[in-house]
């Protein structure tokens, strides 16, 4: 008789915790329970995290260092823990990301993360693509700093890329100000683009995954090696750690746009946690939307 399956944490999809939150983080642990709120319903969901029922932790962060510097995922692993890494690297634009590290440190980071933990654990996010207009000028993007990130990833042995293209959110556009626009590629341009990606990729042997894209991976050719992406893959966690984990797909996540995540419980609080990294385009709580 197969033994049950066990839970995957994210933490987490609603902030930074690897940056700013692991003291609290490693607290709850330690207690065995961690409340989760849903962001909805505020319905309080109490979360049983010992290692008997949790078989990976997959950390999202734009910043490790307090992770890594900290020891902590040495002291996760002491605990019997799994861990799994979806780090988001994307180029040095302040404008945009006013609260991350140098491109150099977070390209480090990644080194270290790959050397600690193991490539096969590490997936790199170019996320979200943006384009916009300042006041003096044409429509710009973040794609500049792509082929350096993605060589450095190649280096390391990371084997998957995960992008998606900007939501362009009510909340957003009431952060931006005056002379800055965000734009929305078209449907043509967004194919242009993600084929780009791939070229750069593929002598790397890194393949491109879209989040939530399905109306781009509709665009693309017979025979194209760009597919889903499920930043959170049972049987990606499993083949690299063993175990068992649900394959289901996440009923909580946008299935419709795409999304391939198996299920996991989301630590973490929209409310009680903003983000200080600031990003301009982003879909959570940062800190700025507190002032």
């Amino acid at each position: 008789m197969k033994p049950e399956p066990k839970q995957i944490l994210s933490v987490s999809r609603r902030t930074d915790i690897p940056a700013f939150y692991m003291p609290w983080f490693m607290d709850q642990l330690r207690g065995g329970i961690i409340e989760v709120v849903n962001p909805f319903n505020r319905h309080v969901r109490r979360v049983e995290v010992s290692p008997e029922r949790v078989h990976t932790m997959v950390f999202w962060s734009k910043n490790f260092a307090p992770f890594l510097d900290g020891g902590y995922g040495e002291q996760l692993q002491a605990m019997g823990y799994h861990l799994f890494f979806n780090f988001t690297v994307n180029s040095q634009l302040p404008i945009l990301e006013p609260g991350v590290p140098r491109l150099s440190t977070r390209l480090d980071q990644l080194r270290e993360l790959c050397r600690r933990f193991g490539q096969a654990a590490v997936q790199w996010r170019f996320d979200p693509i943006c384009h916009y207009r300042m006041a003096d000028g044409g429509v710009q993007n973040n794609l500049t700093d792509f082929k350096t990130i993605a060589a450095v990833a190649g280096q390391c042995g990371i084997d998957l890329c995960i992008t998606s293209f900007m939501d362009h959110y009510r909340k957003i556009a009431r952060r931006v100000e005056d002379g800055f626009t965000f734009v929305e590629p078209s449907a043509t341009q967004k194919t242009a683009i993600v084929q780009d990606m791939q070229q750069i990729l593929t002598p790397l042997n890194i393949d491109l995954a879209l989040c939530c894209e399905q109306n781009v991976l509709d665009t693309l050719p017979l025979g194209s090696r760009i597919r889903s992406a499920a930043c959170i893959s049972g049987p990606r966690i499993m083949a690299v750690h063993g175990g068992r984990v649900s394959t289901r797909r996440d009923p909580g996540q946008r299935r419709a746009s795409g999304c391939g995540c198996s299920v996991s419980v989301d630590i973490g609080s929209y409310h009680l946690h903003p983000c200080y990294h600031n990003c301009l385009f982003c879909y959570a709580s940062p800190s700025r939307d507190r002032r």
